[in-house]
């Protein structure tokens, strides 16, 4: 097998599913079949000419699961499911040097620097592979990569048994970030989401939903007796939230920004002085991150189950780029090779 078929980002806001030359497999490396891979934000930035580092024609994608065609030297045996830590790192800065290689200072991806999980098979270094227990529905393990980061993001906050965490977004992150936080503790998760359709999934998740018309700082004054919430997350990245932040986390509470702005937004430092708040960046998600979300999804301890998706072939790259954009009826839209398994 000489080919395969890939779908191939060509030019701003034009993707193609085309014929393509098989991956050269470097020595060592593992061939790796492909299930499902998740498109995100960072996938949109590229497609709209927006991301700094992709280069036309590329094969997008990094949130991938699939099964090992071909063993690298070391890692996955043959037929295994896994899922991809998609992170390139430098190696050599003092990031790196201290063992946080996932804030390299010249940090890249697969399916960004390098082509990714939107086509039938990727070449991939045996150390990025992170094998799935037996029984884990290969669409649902294609989660891995957001909710590690949602993982991340719950581990930097430092939130305590018991909190009262705000949620800025219920898109997937922000429903991941919001399914880990209860997890590990919290005592009530209060989200805030524009869409309609989305607020209606973060209610039937059991989480506290701010209503139409309403306000964080409104929905929070009853629950915490004016105090604000413990640990608030911003997952949305929007000026507006930026402004709020502050306000609706109580003195000596915990600000993580999880969502990645696309332009420096006003925050009150003022108030984070007089509360004596704490403010935390995520980037991405260290390695244990990867395999504490593996092991969520392996227990069936979130319900991923019942988390939105919607796939599409790989002949069907925009009608999925456009599902995602509008985000309306799913919370994460799949591209899969796989015959029979889209979904449309």
């Amino acid at each position: 097998m000489s080919e395969m078929t890939a779908a191939v980002w060509t030019a701003t806001d034009t993707t193609e599913t085309r014929r393509v030359p098989m991956p050269e497999v470097p020595e060592g490396w593992a061939l790796v079949r492909m299930a499902y891979n998740g498109i995100c934000g960072t996938d949109l930035a590229i497609l709209h000419g927006k991301h700094p580092r992709a280069q036309a024609p590329l094969i997008m994608g990094h949130e991938m699961s699939g099964w090992v065609e071909q063993a690298g030297a070391s890692g996955p045996a043959a037929g295994a499911l896994v899922v991809v830590e998609p992170l390139l790192s430098c190696g050599e800065c003092r990031s790196c040097r201290d063992g946080n290689a996932h804030v390299c200072r010249r940090l890249g991806l697969y399916g960004i620097d390098t082509p990714g999980g939107m086509a039938e098979y990727v070449a991939l270094p045996p150390e990025v592979l992170h094998e799935v227990p037996e029984g884990v529905d290969p669409r649902t393990a294609s989660l891995a990569e957001p909710l590690a980061v949602a993982v991340h993001a719950v581990a930097l906050s430092g939130m305590q048994q018991g909190d009262t965490v705000a949620v800025y977004g219920a898109g997937p992150i922000g429903i991941l970030t919001a399914l880990v936080a209860r997890h590990e503790g919290a005592g009530r998760v209060v989200i805030t989401e524009p869409s309609p359709w989305r607020r209606s999934v973060a209610e039937s998740m059991g989480f506290t939903v701010v209503a139409e018309g309403s306000t964080m700082a409104e929905t929070l004054d009853p629950l915490t007796d004016g105090e604000g919430a413990d640990t608030t997350f911003d997952t949305a990245a929007h000026p507006s939230v930026a402004a709020e932040l502050t306000e609706v986390t109580r003195v000596l509470g915990r600000i993580v920004i999880v969502g990645v702005y696309k332009a420096p937004a006003p925050i009150d430092l003022r108030a984070v002085c007089f509360k004596e708040q704490s403010i935390v960046g995520v980037r991405v998600y260290t390695t244990p991150d990867v395999t504490r979300a593996i092991e969520l999804i392996a227990s069936g301890a979130l319900g991923l189950d019942t988390f939105p998706t919607k796939a599409f072939g790989l002949d069907q790259v925009g009608a999925a780029f456009d599902a995602a954009t509008t985000g309306q009826d799913c919370l994460k839209v799949l591209l899969t090779p796989l015959a029979g398994k889209a979904d449309a």
